[in-house]
């Protein structure tokens, strides 16, 4: 296991909550007359040749923000990637916010895009230009649906599949033979301050013993001096978006059900990898995430 039990469940855990608030922000805007806020708009796909057209554009868009991405961290233009990171993360929390609070349109101005917008603001702000550990896990729980609601009307249950076949395959070969992943997860935590997705610092066990041990023969002064190694269990954003916006594209095409199987598939996934990874080691979770939905939309298919 390549952390300590009560940080799986805890990941795990809040995978999981990620992937429920998705479904109900994409029910939300899956339902009759309701529009995303501030202008954005959904693409309409007129026929099933469309679904390509958009599945062959978000491939660009994706290849183009890696390698600007990469670009920008390599002239060490923190404040552009800062600002990026800033826009994005207020238009998805506000997206979420949005969908939360719109059944309250009866209390003035409370269900508008505007308040909503007014609640996100001072959320990205701190996540972006302030460390918050506990702000920043918090507000990943709504930053992914915003993101995701964008995405699912553009996309197709055959699609869908391709694009989670050529995630994964990036994701094997950017942590397993380039080393991308980590380059990048290591400039966010290190330069930027910030990291897209769930980041839990927490002490091993063996750190535990080493503490407790100094407590009883340290002085206080000797104590405080002491310097230990904090381990950090994280999950990249991608890692949970995708099965968001898988959820939503089975959701809108089969129903709740299959959205809830993959749901349940991409966490069994997730939790294999969890479970059977060795400590020190990376590994890409996009493959076991995905192999997870891929049995749960076959299980799907063949149910329902």
């Amino acid at each position: 296991m390549k952390h300590t039990l009560k940080i799986t469940i805890l990941l795990l855990f809040m995978f999981l909550v990620t992937q429920f608030i998705g479904l109900y922000v994409t029910n939300h805007y899956l339902g009759e007359d309701k529009e995303l806020p501030y202008g954005l708009e959904f693409p309409e796909a007129e026929k099933s040749s469309d679904y390509y057209g958009f599945f062959t554009a978000i491939i660009i868009a994706f290849v183009v923000a890696i390698v600007l991405f990469l670009f920008l961290s390599k002239i060490k233009i923190e404040f552009v990637l800062k600002l990026w990171f800033f826009i994005v993360v207020l238009v998805a929390l506000s997206i979420s916010i949005f969908s939360l609070t719109s059944n309250f349109d009866k209390i003035v101005l409370f269900g508008t895009p505007l308040i909503a917008l007014l609640i996100a603001l001072p959320l990205a702000i701190i996540k972006i230009y302030k460390r918050n550990f506990l702000l920043h896990n918090l507000t990943e729980f709504l930053i992914y649906p915003g993101i995701a609601v964008i995405f699912i009307p553009i996309l197709n249950i055959y699609t869908i599949a391709a694009l989670l076949i050529v995630i994964s395959v990036y994701d094997m070969w950017a942590v397993w033979h380039a080393g991308i992943m980590q380059k990048m997860a290591k400039y966010q935590i290190d330069k930027l301050k910030i990291f897209s997705g769930f980041f839990v610092p927490y002490y091993s066990q063996s750190v535990k013993n080493r503490i407790s041990k100094w407590k009883k023969t340290l002085k206080k002064s000797e104590f405080e001096k002491k310097k230990v190694k904090i381990s950090v269990a994280i999950l990249g954003g991608g890692d949970i978006v995708f099965p968001i916006i898988t959820a939503g594209v089975m959701l809108k095409t089969f129903g709740i059900y299959s959205a809830l199987l993959v749901i349940l598939g991409a966490t069994l996934g997730l939790a294999y990898l969890f479970f059977f990874a060795k400590k020190k080691k990376f590994y890409p979770a996009m493959p076991f995430i995905t192999a997870g939905i891929f049995l749960a939309m076959l299980i799907s298919y063949l149910i329902f």
